[in-house]
């Protein structure tokens, strides 16, 4: 795709909440329906383009400058994800100020601390700014 067509705005940058997770769980749920009809039809019918993540996003990488400048209020906050991939997986990425890209599971931790808990909030920015 043509790096003219990328916006270079804050747009891209939208912040990772309750809606968002929601809208993931949605997608799954939507995802593993149509997986059972899949199933309920001929298995030799079923053979669909599987995604990959994308090379240029993967945890631990430099974001490309295509994405623009990031925002300071963006800069270790939880944000939705770029990568198409990941549009239904239940995570969600973070990045720091060298640009680099972290992925965290919104599923709760220790079956207590779930993804907008201050505490995991807090942990998440101690492990981003070393």
């Amino acid at each position: 795709m043509d790096p003219m067509f990328w916006s270079s705005e804050t747009d891209s940058f939208r912040r990772f909440t309750p809606e968002s997770l929601a809208a993931i769980e949605q997608r799954i749920a939507e995802k593993k329906k149509q997986q059972d009809k899949v199933k309920g039809k001929n298995k030799e019918q079923g053979v669909e383009d599987k995604l990959t993540p994308q090379l240029d996003l993967k945890i631990c990488k430099t974001l490309p400058s295509l994405y623009g400048d990031i925002p300071a209020e963006f800069i270790g906050e939880p944000l939705e994800d770029f990568d198409p991939y990941y549009s239904d997986h239940k995570t969600f990425m973070v990045l720091n100020k060298q640009r680099t890209i972290f992925r965290f599971t919104a599923t709760h931790v220790l079956c207590i601390f779930g993804p907008f808990n201050p505490i995991r909030k807090m942990a998440i920015k101690i492990l981003i700014n070393s």
